[in-house]
């Protein structure tokens, strides 16, 4: 359903399970980067009416999931720190052509990818961590990050042939699975 052609090493869950606070610093990063691109995408495309909608209302859907990571940080007393970064979403973004209008699709299944991967993480959190709150709050954001996939897929439906989306999600699939298999399993979001 996801279009993941790799699953998350059980090496990953491990990590993370021993430094909760690494992995809600990160999470918070995550979800405020997706607000920012959000933002950037209806920025760089303010004539494609849909996609400035849909963007619009996922930037503030995803500043309401960074507010509520906040939350869930500040009643364990965690901190914000620098955001070092995501070597994941780096190495997607590397796949992105320059020219348009193939930056465009890059970009929306590059989108889709990254929620993509958030929501097969967020079911592993959802089943396995054994704070029951953060178990119940993995579960809730379950249902977003999938619609979130969709978004993104739909629109790249909407403004290229359908064919021509499938070759190039089928390409990033496949890079985006190379990644995950070399990633260090970090106690981050897409570690």
């Amino acid at each position: 359903m996801l279009g993941l052609k790799a699953e998350t090493n059980s090496e990953w869950l491990e990590r993370v399970k021993t430094d909760i606070p690494a992995l809600l610093r990160d999470h918070a990063h995550c979800e405020k980067k997706a607000a920012t691109m959000a933002i950037s995408l209806l920025n760089r495309y303010p004539e494609k009416n849909e996609l400035v909608a849909e963007m619009a209302d996922l930037a503030v859907e995803e500043m309401q999931h960074f507010r509520m990571v906040l939350r869930k940080m500040d009643d364990r007393k965690i901190d914000l720190t620098w955001d070092p970064g995501d070597s994941y979403a780096q190495a997607l973004h590397t796949k992105i052509r320059k020219a348009e209008p193939n930056r465009l699709l890059d970009t929306l299944i590059v989108s889709s990818l990254i929620e993509a991967r958030s929501c097969e993480r967020f079911k592993l959190l959802s089943e396995t961590v054994a704070d029951p709150d953060l178990r119940a709050f993995y579960t809730g954001l379950l249902a977003s990050e999938a619609r979130h996939r969709n978004t993104f897929l739909d629109l790249a439906r909407l403004y290229f042939a359908p064919e021509e989306v499938a070759a190039r999600q089928s390409e990033l699939e496949l890079y985006e699975a190379e990644i995950v298999r070399q990633l260090p399993s970090a106690p981050v979001m897409h570690g």
